[in-house]
């Protein structure tokens, strides 16, 4: 398993294993600035200077390239969204100084994003997508994809920890791609809200001090599991989703999501079934604002963890299987060493 930074913890545990881990040892200079912008800081390496890739030292190819940030001959190629869609979708949510920055790079971010993309998808024999919306953000840079495999969850870890759960707060998650103007507007309310998440510099001061925000900071699984099963709902703002692993993480806890109709979450919800939709940002705080008061059907908790299901891992590894089993792939890894390029793993849950 290679990626462009590895700590000792994880190289330990991967090698504890049976996995040989690949540190390319990146030297990084905003590993204390927070996840985002250390991710944003490996893309960009790549991206413009291709620094990941140049300290490969051994050249086979990848059976699966998860991610986005190194550039190496792979057989599979996963996508999971291009940075400059994410950053143009998110910039009205960024602070004054990062808007402002992104401005200014704008251009050549999206240059060097499309390069990145159609070099990534030349050293690839084929192009799996984590969505049908992902799939076509790369199919307006003339990227082919050859299936759509859905991210997946552990539905032995994610699944509701009461029959009775407390349903007097509704969950939301403070990430880069949240929408903190609409968590805010249905708090202003009188809406009970319980927040979580790591990313503190995207996050506003006004909003972390809401009489109404119980901001819970990163959790464990086992927090965030219980924080899901107790909300009366999810509600899941967001900017940008190509795929989106709150609605099914809450949903696999018996806990229907309010989002909007668009992007990723489109795809994992059936409106008024197991979860609700709404078409712009007046919808979701009347919608929000209307659950809390009047509630809905108990039969959408027992519907959400069988939608959910079908997202399982053990759905996700089947789907795996069967492609790398097929003749065209079988073919390619005939010279093919075992080895995972990831850049953000394939495997994780929003905590």
């Amino acid at each position: 398993m290679m990626s462009p930074v590895m700590s000792h913890v994880v190289e330990d545990s991967l090698r504890a294993g049976g996995i040989t881990p690949i540190n390319l040892q990146a030297k990084l200079t905003a590993k204390n600035s927070g996840l985002s912008l250390l991710w944003f800081e490996t893309w960009a390496r790549e991206a413009f200077l291709g620094l990941n890739s140049k300290h490969i030292k051994v050249r086979s190819n990848v059976a699966v390239n998860f991610s986005h940030t190194i550039v190496v001959p792979s057989v599979y190629w996963y996508l999971q969204g291009p940075t400059s869609r994410a950053l143009k979708d998110m910039r009205r949510e960024l602070n004054a100084t990062y808007r402002f920055v992104y401005e200014v790079l704008r251009p050549l971010i999206e240059f060097a994003d499309g390069k990145l993309v159609k070099d990534m998808s030349q050293n690839s024999t084929f192009c799996v997508a984590n969505s049908q919306f992902c799939a076509s953000m790369y199919r307006k840079w003339g990227i082919q994809i050859s299936d759509i495999i859905y991210p997946p969850i552990d539905c032995k870890l994610f699944q509701p920890k009461t029959s009775s759960p407390s349903s007097d707060y509704v969950l939301t998650y403070f990430g880069k791609e949240t929408k903190f103007s609409i968590v805010k507007a249905i708090a202003d309310l009188g809406v009970r809200i319980k927040a979580f998440g790591s990313k503190a510099p995207f996050i506003p001061r006004s909003l972390v001090n809401h009489p109404n925000v119980d901001f819970l900071g990163r959790i464990s699984v086992n927090e965030l599991v219980d924080a899901y099963t107790n909300a009366l709902f999810t509600f899941f703002p967001f900017t940008h989703e190509p795929f989106g692993y709150i609605p099914v993480e809450s949903m696999a806890c018996g806990t229907p999501t309010l989002t909007y109709d668009s992007q990723g979450p489109s795809e994992s919800i059936i409106n008024e079934y197991s979860g609700w939709f709404a078409q712009d940002d007046t919808e979701i705080v009347n919608v929000a604002t209307s659950i809390w008061k009047r509630g809905y059907k108990p039969q959408m908790r027992q519907n959400c963890v069988k939608e959910a299901s079908k997202y399982d891992k053990s759905v996700y590894v089947k789907k795996w299987l069967q492609i790398l089993e097929e003749p065209a792939a079988k073919e390619t890894q005939a010279e093919t060493v075992p080895l995972l390029s990831i850049g953000s793993l394939p495997f994780k849950t929003s905590s």
